[in-house]
Order: C-alpha cells, then sequence, then structure tokens
C-alpha cells in the first residue's frame, strides 16, 4: 500500500491511464494530521466523532463467466481513521474492477473493505445496492431551516472565522442549512459544490454572520472532509456551541460524492439518501 503523502504527489491534476484490472495500489492516502493540526485539532483527544460517506455510481466489474454486472457502492470511512483517500485514486481504483472477475457482489464488498481499510488505518464498511435495489434509491434535501434567502452583503470569498457572531443571552436548539457552500478542489482548484446542515444547542447564532461565513469558503482550496472539519470548529469556538453536528453532502464527480458527517452530542449518522443536486 502507498504510503500517506502530500496531496500534490497524488494522480490529481495529472494524466493517467485508466487500469481495468484490479490494483489496489491505486489508493492514494493522504494523512489527515497536516490539516488538524492547521486548524487545532488534537487527535490524540478527537472533539468531534463521525464518517465520511462516500458514494460509488459507477462501480462495474465481470462475474465468473465475464458478464458485466453494475452497482451502486456506499462506503463509511472512520473519522477516526488515520488516512482519507483522494478522490481521483478512488476513481481509478474502482474502475480498476472493470474487467476483473470476482464470484459474487459479497466477494467485491469483502475486498473492497479489506483494501479501504488497509489504506485508511480504520475500519470501513461497504454496502452494494444491486439493480433489483435501484428503485428503492431516495432522493431528499437536507433538514433544517434554510438560511439562504437572507439578503446580506458579501464582499469576502475566503473563511474567516471571526465573521461568526452568536448572542449567549439566548440558548437554542435548532437546525440550519445552505446550499451556497462552494469549496474548491486542494490540488486543481476545481470548484467542489455542496449543500451543509449545521445542528446545534448554544448560544444563538447570528444567520447572517452563519451565511456570510459560509459563503466565505468559495475560494477556499480543501478537501471536503477538510472543510466540514474546519466549520465544525470555528463554530465550536467562535460561538460557544455545546452541541454540534456538521453534515455536508457534496455533488459527485467522476462517479462518486463525498458527505463528510462530524459531531460531538451523538447523533446517529443520517441514512444516506442523495439530494437533488447529487
Amino acid at each position: 500500500m502507498t504510503r500517506p503523502t502530500t496531496p500534490e504527489l497524488s494522480p490529481l491534476g495529472k494524466t493517467v491511464s485508466y487500469q481495468d484490472t484490479y490494483d489496489a495500489s491505486l489508493l492514494f492516502p493522504i494523512a489527515r494530521h497536516g490539516k488538524r493540526e492547521e486548524i487545532g485539532v488534537d487527535e490524540a483527544a478527537l472533539p468531534f466523532e463521525g464518517v465520511d460517506v462516500w458514494t460509488g455510481y459507477e462501480l462495474s466489474w465481470l462475474n465468473a463467466k465475464g458478464k458485466p454486472q453494475v452497482a451502486i457502492v456506499t462506503f463509511h470511512i472512520p473519522a477516526t481513521s488515520a488516512n482519507l483517500v483522494e478522490s481521483k485514486s478512488f476513481k481509478l481504483y474502482l474502475n480498476s474492477f472493470n474487467q476483473t472477475r470476482l464470484d459474487s457482489a459479497e466477494a467485491l464488498e469483502e475486498l473492497l473493505e479489506k483494501d479501504l481499510s488497509a489504506a485508511t488505518g480504520a475500519p470501513v464498511t461497504a454496502h452494494i445496492a444491486l439493480p433489483d435495489e435501484f428503485a428503492a434509491q431516495r432522493m431528499q434535501e437536507l433538514e433544517g431551516e434554510s438560511i439562504d434567502e437572507l439578503d446580506i452583503e458579501v464582499d469576502a470569498y475566503t473563511p474567516d472565522p471571526s465573521r461568526l457572531k452568536a448572542d449567549p443571552a439566548r440558548i437554542v436548539s435548532e437546525t440550519l442549512r445552505s446550499e451556497l457552500l462552494k469549496s474548491n478542489c486542494l490540488v486543481t482548484g476545481q470548484p467542489d459544490w455542496g449543500g451543509v446542515q449545521i445542528a446545534y444547542t448554544g448560544p444563538k447564532i447570528d444567520r447572517e454572520s452563519l451565511l456570510r461565513y459560509l459563503i466565505g469558503f468559495r475560494r477556499h482550496n480543501e478537501f471536503h472532509e477538510q472543510c466540514v472539519e474546519r466549520i465544525f470548529m470555528d463554530i465550536s469556538r467562535e460561538c460557544g456551541a455545546t452541541e454540534l453536528t456538521v453534515f455536508a453532502r457534496y455533488t459527485r464527480r467522476g462517479g462518486l460524492d463525498i458527505n463528510p458527517f462530524r459531531t460531538n452530542s451523538g447523533a446517529a449518522v443520517p441514512e444516506n439518501v442523495r439530494t437533488a443536486r447529487q
């Protein structure tokens, strides 16, 4: 397995040949440590728990007789894992099954879990949904009260936690959401579009300040998982939330969507129901 290394050495932004026979070495792990250190996260005592929920819409392989199979696969990668996996390498890895013969979907699940667990350094689960399950796939928007209709003026497009304001005299529990989250790939600068849900208990957050803060990611270069952890830490520090959950659903690229979930309240991981934009 390739050692975790810097994003600049990953397949991102480089011409590659697409391999269609199984190769686990295509997975490119990136250590979470560096970015967590940057935002003040103590990995010895993480201030949150959660998972990165990945959905792969372009999974295909050959059965034992050489007949193509197709499926949708969902991965749960624990936030406690030492590494995340760079998304282009993830796509290349999944494409390496295209001409690979396997005895069953269950055998493929086991292989996916083994390889992803080795790459990330934590137990990863995979669930394959075959075509007879496709009709059960649902679409649903993030729950909570939208803040996107606020009529605000915006003139800054980099994340600044000092923009966040909260009223310590008003303790509330509420769930807010926005579809205006946009960040950019850490390496290529390509846009990443997403919606974000913020559920918290604590001093009432000024909604205009929260929306300006979220829009501030518009020119920010960071991976999906890192953006969500940055949002979690900034709201925790600046707003004094005692219970906080941040969940983002990013639109797919290359047949993959990434949906990081972080919480300190014991909230359950949401069902992996895609939004309209995904």
